[in-house]
C-alpha cells in the first residue's frame, strides 16, 4: 500500500543556513551532506556524500549500478554540467539484442514487433556511470577524496539504519523483482522487504563502497567489481563486457538554457530530456500561462497544453546527439510556432509520444546543496525504475540499472539501440538564475514527471513569487501516457471540473505519483533550502 499522502498539509518551512544547506529525500543522507560541510568540505563534497548515502538508505531509487548527473554554479561564477551516463554494450546491435530476446522467449524474432525491449532483465543493463561521476565531481571541485566522502554511506551500510516510510513501501518491489539467491540475500531479510522503522544492514554493498573508497572508481570499471558486473550480465545472456566498463568516461557538456520571465533556467542537453522542460517554458510564456490567478483553471490548462506539445516533440526527437540530429527545441522561434496550436480546449490530436512507458512512474533521487562561498549544486543519481534490471552483480550488493529499456528495436526509431549509444535519459537536475547574485539548484524526481515538475516549480517561484517550501508544497498536475491529465487529490475540486469542461480527461492520482522535489538557494550569501513533502526527506542548514 502506498503511503497515505492524499491529504497532506506541509508543516515545513523554508530552511536557512549560514555555511551551507542540503536538501535530500532521506534525512540520513541530508545529515551525511551536512557532515561534510561541517568538516570543511564544500557543496560538491556534500553532494557526493549525500548521493552515496542515498545508495544505502534509499536503495529503492539509486545505486552504484546506475548513472549520475549534475548542474552547478561554482563560487567563481562558472555554470556547468556533469554527465556520467553509460551507453549500450559494444555488441548491442539490434540484431544481437533481438536474437537474444527471441531465444529467451522461444520465438524466431524475425517479425517486426515480435520481440521488444523489456522493462527489466539483462538486455536492459547499460554501463553504470555512478562511481566515475562521484570521483570526477570530487576531483574537479571538491576538497575531499572518496575515502572521506563515502564514510557515512559505509557506516550506514555496515552498522545499520532504520528504514523510512516511503522507502519501505518502495522496497516491496524487490520481493518479486529479484530471482537469484544472491540478489535476494543482498536486499531481502528472511525473504521479505523491511517494514517501516526496521533496522537493516547492507554489508555486501558496504564492502563495495569500501573498495571504491580505497581504490577509487577503478574498482568498478577495471577491478573485481567490474568483473562481477560483467559476469552477472553475461551469465544471464547479456552482452556487457569488462571492456565496455573500462572504456567509460565522464562528460562535461554545456548546459542548455532559456530565459523565462527574466530568470535563466538551465537544463541538461540530450540525451537527457531537458529540452522538453525548456520548450514547455517557452511555449507557456508565449501563451501567457503564468499571467492567470494561481487558482484559475486557465493557468493549469495553458501550462499543461504547453507541456503536451513539448513532450510530443521531445519524445520524437531527443536521442543521443552523437547518433541523431536534434532540432532547436528550446528556441523561441520553435515555441512561437507550437504556441499557435494551443486554444481554449484540450488538443487531443497531439500524442504524448512516450518512448518508454516503463519510465512513467519511475523514481530516483535528486539532491541540492549550496554553500556560503556561492557553490550551488543540483545532483541526481539513479538506476531508473526502482531496483533496476533485477540483476545484482555477484556478491557485490550492486543492483544494476535497467536504463536500456528506453531503447527501441525499431531500426527507424531515433532511440534505436546501437553499440555504445546512450539511451534517452529522464534524469533532470535543474539550475535557476534569478539575477547575478541569486541562484537556485532544484529538481523534481520521478520519470516523466521531471520536466512537468520543473515547469510547475519554476513558475511557482518566478511567476508567483512563492517561498521555496510553498513552491514545492502546492498541488501538482501531470500528463499521463494515456493522454489523461492527472491531478492531486488536494487540488481545488472546482479546478478539476472546469478542466474537464475544457476537454481534458481529468483523473486523480495519489500524491506519491507527483514526483519528489528538492531546492537549495544562494542569494547574495544568504542560504535557504526546501524539501518535498511527498517524500521522507529533510532540508538542513548549517
Amino acid at each position: 500500500m502506498e503511503p497515505d499522502l492524499d491529504r497532506f498539509t506541509s508543516r515545513r518551512s523554508t530552511v536557512y543556513g549560514q555555511r551551507g544547506v542540503v536538501a535530500t529525500s532521506q534525512p540520513l543522507a541530508s545529515e551525511a551532506g551536512i557532515a561534510m560541510l561541517r568538516e570543511g568540505g564544500n557543496a560538491f563534497d556534500a553532494a557526493v556524500a549525500a548521493a552515496a548515502a542515498l545508495n544505502v538508505v534509499e536503495p529503492t531509487s539509486t545505486g552504484l549500478g546506475g548513472d549520475v548527473f549534475a548542474l552547478y554554479r561554482t563560487a567563481d561564477g562558472d555554470v556547468g554540467a556533469m554527465r556520467a551516463c553509460g551507453g549500450a554494450p559494444a555488441d548491442a546491435t539490434i540484431a544481437n539484442v533481438r536474437a537474444a530476446l527471441a531465444a529467451d522467449e522461444g520465438v524466431d524474432g524475425d517479425e517486426p514487433g515480435e520481440v521488444e525491449m523489456p522493462a527489466t532483465g539483462t538486455q536492459t543493463v547499460t554501463v553504470p556511470g555512478t562511481a566515475r561521476g562521484w570521483e570526477a565531481t570530487a576531483e574537479r571541485f571538491g576538497e575531499f577524496g572518496l575515502d572521506r566522502l563515502l564514510r557515512p554511506a559505509i557506516r550506514y551500510a555496515k552498522s545499520g539504519y532504520p528504514v523510512s516510510e516511503v522507502v519501505a513501501d518502495a522496497w516491496t518491489q524487490a520481493e518479486t523483482l529479484f530471482e537469484t539467491d544472491h540478489a535476494r540475500e543482498a536486499y531481502l531479510f528472511d525473504g521479505e522487504s523491511p517494514s517501516v522503522g526496521q533496522r537493516v544492514t547492507l554489508p555486501r554493498l558496504g564492502d563495495s563502497l569500501e573498495r571504491v573508497a580505497e581504490a577509487g572508481a577503478d574498482a568498478v570499471y577495471t577491478g573485481e567489481i567490474g568483473e562481477a558486473i560483467a559476469e552477472e550480465v553475461q551469465a544471464a545472456g547479456g552482452l556487457l563486457t569488462v571492456d565496455d566498463l573500462a572504456d567509460f568516461e565522464v562528460e562535461w557538456p554545456e548546459p542548455v538554457s532559456t530565459t523565462y520571465h527574466g530568470a535563466e533556467v538551465y537544463e541538461l542537453p540530450p540525451n537527457n530530456q531537458g529540452l522538453i522542460a525548456l520548450e514547455a517554458l517557452n511555449i507557456a510564456a508565449e501563451v501567457g500561462a503564468g499571467e492567470y490567478d494561481y487558482d484559475a483553471p486557465e493557468r493549469v490548462h495553458y501550462f499543461a497544453e504547453s507541456l503536451k506539445l513539448a513532450f510530443h516533440d521531445g519524445h520524437r526527437y531527443i536521442s543521443d546527439p552523437e547518433y541523431e540530429a536534434i532540432p532547436p527545441l528550446s528556441s523561441t522561434a520553435w515555441a512561437r510556432r507550437r504556441a499557435a496550436e494551443i486554444g481554449e480546449r484540450a488538443n487531443h490530436d497531439v500524442g504524448f509520444g512516450v518512448p518508454d512507458a516503463n519510465a512513467e512512474d519511475a523514481d530516483t533521487v535528486l539532491l541540492t546543496v549550496a554553500d556560503a562561498a556561492g557553490n550551488v549544486v543540483s545532483y541526481i543519481n539513479s538506476r531508473f525504475a526502482g531496483f533496476g534490471s533485477g540483476l545484482v552483480a555477484g556478491e557485490t550488493g550492486i543492483a544494476l540499472q535497467n536504463r536500456g529499456s528506453s531503447f527501441s528495436l525499431d531500426p527507424d526509431h531515433p532511440n534505436r539501440i546501437a553499440p555504445g549509444k546512450r539511451p534517452f535519459h529522464t534524469l533532470l537536475p535543474g539550475l535557476l538564475r534569478f539575477d547575478e547574485d541569486d541562484w537556485a539548484a532544484f529538481g523534481v524526481m520521478g520519470g516523466y514527471m521531471q520536466p512537468q515538475g520543473h515547469l510547475q516549480v519554476v513558475s511557482n517561484l518566478v511567476d508567483y513569487g512563492m517561498p521555496l517550501q510553498r513552491a514545492l508544497d502546492e498541488p501538482r498536475w501531470r500528463y499521463r501516457e494515456s493522454g489523461a491529465l492527472a491531478v492531486e487529490p488536494h487540488i481545488d475540486g472546482s479546478v478539476g471540473a472546469k478542466l474537464s469542461r475544457r476537454g481534458h480527461d481529468v483523473t486523480t492520482l495519489p500524491a506519491s505519483r507527483f514526483g519528489g522535489a528538492q531546492i537549495a538557494r544562494w542569494r547574495d550569501g544568504v542560504l535557504s533550502a526546501a524539501t518535498e513533502p511527498r517524500k521522507d526527506g529533510t532540508a538542513q542548514g548549517y
